[in-house]
């Protein structure tokens, strides 16, 4: 073989590696978005047991018109703060470092550190690959303000009750046609707490939290949202007497609903979904690309036909 033979030779491996680079970089190409909207509700201390008893005929249309677990899981320990910053930020407390109930910081040092000075959320997300679109969070429970990145959306309110919640949230939507928005609900964690979970008083606070959700359905649907819009539905964790944060199922088991725009109506989901893994499919549903250290993947089987 003459060296001429070789640098030739050379020269084909070096295009074809080129080439090779550049097909690689496009598969990795995220797809994209399948909705304008996504909207976030998360109901505190609704448990999946609840679907046994309770009378809410919104989430169960939600349901049977698009796709849902009722044995999804929240992390450990069951309880806010640590499933709330899961939920948004696509990882556990092993990484993002929220590990209690009420953390307002990290007790552990999140071993990722992002441009809003915490562990990115979806918000982040958001804010880097679509700078132009509005986000927004409305939460009633104050501990929802330390798990996301203030300065990097367009509303942070703290209402009172769940109803203030709600109406800042929709007037937001009107006005500012956001591509995520986060919705907190407080109850039925109350009455969770002060009467009991399993009882007529939990039920009747999981019933009004259901009233709400049809609230939110409605208006989006007058403002001509709704068609361009994905729901997901989910919790921190459950409940059991008056307390949560164990292992057991009615504490751990979640409901997880998504209803909407390119969200086929297949009912009952197969696969196992954990609570951060609800960021991922946000991100799936934007089209945005997910960072590798986050550990939560989109719910795919949502999206097959």
């Amino acid at each position: 073989m003459t060296i001429k033979t070789i640098k030739k030779g050379s020269l084909i491996l070096l295009v074809l590696s080129v080439l090779f680079a550049f097909t690689s970089s496009s598969d990795k190409e995220v797809s994209p978005p399948l909705a304008k909207h996504v909207i976030l509700i998360g109901s505190d201390g609704f448990g999946a047991y609840a679907f046994e008893k309770a009378k809410i005929p919104n989430l169960r249309n939600m349901m049977k018109r698009g796709a849902y677990s009722l044995n999804a899981r929240s992390v450990l320990p069951s309880s806010s703060a640590v499933n709330w910053a899961s939920m948004i930020m696509g990882s556990g407390p092993e990484l993002h470092g929220f590990t209690e109930w009420g953390s307002k910081t990290p007790e552990l040092p999140s071993r990722i550190v992002g441009k809003g000075g915490m562990y990115p959320t979806i918000f982040s997300l958001v804010d880097e690959q679509m700078p132009t679109a509005k986000k927004g969070v409305s939460y009633t429970w104050g501990g929802i303000g330390y798990l996301f990145e203030k300065d990097m959306v367009n509303l942070n309110f703290n209402g009172a009750e769940d109803e203030e919640t709600v109406e800042k949230a929709l007037d937001f939507i009107k006005k500012e046609s956001p591509a995520l928005t986060f919705i907190h609900l407080t109850h039925p964690d109350n009455e969770g707490h002060e009467i009991g979970h399993d009882t007529p008083a939990y039920y009747a606070a999981v019933e009004k939290v259901d009233a709400l959700i049809g609230d939110i359905v409605a208006a989006l649907k007058t403002q001509g949202i709704l068609e361009d819009t994905i729901i997901i539905f989910s919790s921190d964790h459950g409940g059991v007497d008056k307390g949560h944060g164990g292992k057991t199922l009615l504490e751990v088991e979640i409901p997880w609903i998504i209803y909407g725009k390119n969200i086929p109506a297949k009912g009952l989901l197969k696969s196992s979904v954990v609570t951060y893994d609800t960021a991922a499919t946000i991100a799936y549903v934007l089209g945005l690309e997910t960072p590798d250290f986050w550990r939560g993947k989109p719910v795919l089987e949502v999206f097959e036909k």
